[in-house]
Order: structure tokens, then C-alpha cells, then sequence
């Protein structure tokens, strides 16, 4: 198993907003197992509209390669010229706010924008009735669908960055990863699946009965031999079992789910930031709990069904960050699937490689 440190991100209701204030609050915690370590928190705008709540601005946003264009509507607004403007640009974060009246209205505040700017060149004009921004990216390459990092965002960049890769949701509840894993195919235009419709087609029986009449150790062996026939299919967001039936929480039964994108789902009674890291840095260590080989961790303080799209973005957010960390990783994904799926994830092995008496110490040539 491979092991890496994990680069988190932490938000919850009180940063993260929601479609219903009423609604009890669930903190959701989000991990990419990758290399660096990054924190960064929600703000209350990224899930709904990008701009305060209190002052409706409409907003207009186009990507021209590196360099990005926000123009905001000030009709209607009375300011006497430019000193009137206040523009805060940073890493990943930008508030703009306009002295009105001797008070000041704040237009728009972020600190979930799509991607990381450089700030230092961030320029901004008055055009007639506009306030026209213009930003440049730190990565030229991504395509940034809006300014903010949102849903609908994060469902229509997504597109470029897994190139066609199948997500896998893992964890202990059946429930949760269904619900989440038909949130992410509708967003991203995915064929839903799961494992526990197929497999009961298959058996003609329930996952209840069948575990009573054969035990779990059956069930897991047979979603892992689901799992290699899954292993191939792109533009697919697989929905597992959950518990001591699923094949994700044994270790032994990884060797498939590596052609995708695996995504972990896992309860936590952590109530910050840093005892939820530390906690999956311990599943890591410790490597008898198969879920540890996920690509990303997306931490649980309870669960509301109502919040299964909150922790689809949470999910697609982690990834998003994964991939920009390693933009080749679809095509390492590709290239395991293409050799067989043979268990050497992440450390690929030459064609003609034999895991059975393979000598791990080969390194794997330099094919991406």
C-alpha cells in the first residue's frame, strides 16, 4: 500500500452555505491523500451565489487563457469615482467592496476562487456602469467555468481534469455512498452505478440474504470480482458496499479499484481541523484498513441525506485539487488499466511485470 500525507481541507455550515438555513449543522471534513499539506476554508458564498448576500450585483466572467475578466454591474449605484472602490486580490480569495452613502457596500467576498491567482498583478478599471476586474491565473492551462469554486463550477472543471477517469465512493455506510455517487454523475454527465444492484441482479437475492447464507467474506470476493469487470469502464461514478461485506475495507482487494479515482467516505468524531489529519494519517500508518488506499478522504460529523450534494462538492473539491497536484494522474489511471490492473498502483511496473514473482524493487520506466 502506498502511503503519502495528506493535504486537507476543512469547512462546515458556518462557512460552507447551505440551501436551507434550518437545517441542523453537518461538518464536513475533506482530505486528498497526495504530498502537501493545505488548509483552506469554505466561505460562506462558493455554494450559492459568489456575492454578499445583501447586495444582488449581477456579474459577468470570461476566461481568455491567462487572463480573466469579472465585470460588475454598478447601475444604479451612486460613487463618485475610483477612490469610492476598494479591490482586494489574493491568493485565493478577492472582496471587493464600494464606499456608498459614508458606509461600505461589499459587492462581492471570496475565499473559494476556482483557482489560485497571481495577486500582485491584478489591475481593475471603471467602464460606464461596470467595475471591470482583470486576473491572472498561476496556472494557465485550467479553464476556469466561473470565478468561484461552487458546484456548478467544480461539476464543469472537473471535465478537463479527470479526462473520462471512473470515480469509486467507499466507506462503511451503503446509504451514504449511493447518495453521493448519484449527486456526482448527474453533476458530471456520469453513468451511476451500483455495486449492490449488480450484484443482486446477479445472485437473485438480497446482500442480507446472502450474506446469512454464505457470510461476508463471500460477498466481498464477489464484489471484487464485479469490481474487475467495472475496472475498464469510463465516465462512471461506482457506488460500493459498505461494511464488512464491501471489498474496499480489505486490503487484499485493491487491485481494481486503483483504475479509478477512489473516494472515501469515512464517519469522524475529530471537532477540528488537525485531529481529523492526524486521524487519517493513522489509517495510513496503519494499512489493515483497505480504505486507507483511497485518493481522497472526505471526513463525516454525522449524515443528513439532504446534505449528500454538500459532500458530492466536498468530494469533487478534494479531487480537483488532487489532480491540479499531478496532472498526469488520469493518464497513469489509464496506463494501469491498459496493463491489467496488476496491484503495482502507484509505483507502476514495465509491461511483462508479474506480480507473483516480481522483485518490488524494480522501478518502473518513465512512461508518462
Amino acid at each position: 500500500m502506498a502511503t503519502a500525507t495528506p493535504a486537507s481541507c476543512f469547512f462546515n455550515q458556518r462557512t460552507f452555505k447551505l440551501p436551507s438555513p434550518s437545517r441542523s449543522s453537518l461538518p464536513v471534513r475533506q482530505f486528498a491523500t497526495r504530498n502537501a499539506v493545505a488548509f483552506k476554508t469554505r466561505s460562506r458564498v462558493s455554494c450559492s451565489s459568489s456575492l454578499s448576500p445583501a447586495t444582488p450585483i449581477s456579474y459577468e466572467f470570461s476566461d481568455g487563457s491567462s487572463d480573466m475578466e469579472l465585470r460588475l454591474q454598478l447601475g444604479g449605484i451612486d460613487i463618485s469615482g475610483p477612490r469610492d472602490i476598494y479591490v482586494d486580490a489574493n491568493d485565493t480569495s478577492l472582496t471587493i467592496q464600494l464606499k456608498h452613502s459614508g458606509s461600505h457596500m461589499t459587492l462581492m467576498e471570496t475565499d473559494s476562487l476556482f483557482d489560485r491567482i497571481k495577486s500582485d498583478e491584478t489591475i481593475w478599471y471603471l467602464d460606464d456602469d461596470q467595475l471591470v476586474i482583470n486576473l491572472k491565473k498561476q496556472n494557465p492551462e485550467l479553464k476556469w467555468p466561473d470565478i468561484v469554486e461552487s458546484w456548478e463550477s467544480l461539476a464543469a472543471g472537473s471535465m478537463q481534469l479527470l479526462r473520462g477517469t471512473s470515480i469509486y465512493i467507499i466507506g462503511d455506510s451503503m446509504e451514504i455512498n449511493q447518495k453521493v455517487a448519484k449527486e456526482l454523475a448527474v453533476g458530471l454527465g456520469y453513468t451511476p452505478l451500483e455495486t449492490k444492484e449488480l450484484l443482486e441482479t446477479f445472485a437473485k437475492q438480497t446482500i442480507d440474504s446472502w450474506v446469512l447464507a454464505e457470510g461476508y467474506d463471500a460477498i466481498a470476493e464477489a464484489e471484487g470480482v464485479l469490481l474487475e469487470s467495472l475496472s475498464s469502464h469510463v465516465r462512471a461514478v461506482v457506488a460500493t458496499l459498505g461494511g464488512q461485506q464491501g471489498a474496499a475495507r480489505r486490503a487484499d482487494k485493491w487491485q481494481h479499484l486503483y483504475a479509478g479515482f477512489t473516494v472515501w467516505l469515512s464517519a469522524t468524531e475529530a471537532t477540528d481541523e488537525d485531529s481529523a489529519t492526524k486521524e487519517v494519517r493513522r489509517h495510513i500508518e496503519d494499512g489493515s484498513l483497505g480504505y486507507a488506499n483511497a485518493d481522497v478522504v472526505v471526513k463525516l460529523q454525522g449524515w443528513d441525506a439532504s446534505y449528500s450534494k454538500t459532500v458530492a462538492q466536498a468530494s469533487l473539491s478534494a479531487l480537483k485539487r488532487l489532480v491540479l497536484s499531478d496532472r498526469k494522474l488520469p493518464d497513469k489511471k489509464s496506463l494501469y488499466i491498459r496493463l491489467g490492473c496488476r496491484g503495482d498502483w502507484p509505483n507502476i511496473k514495465p509491461p511483462g511485470w508479474d506480480p507473483s514473482t516480481a522483485d518490488d524493487s524494480i522501478t518502473s520506466p518513465d512512461t508518462l
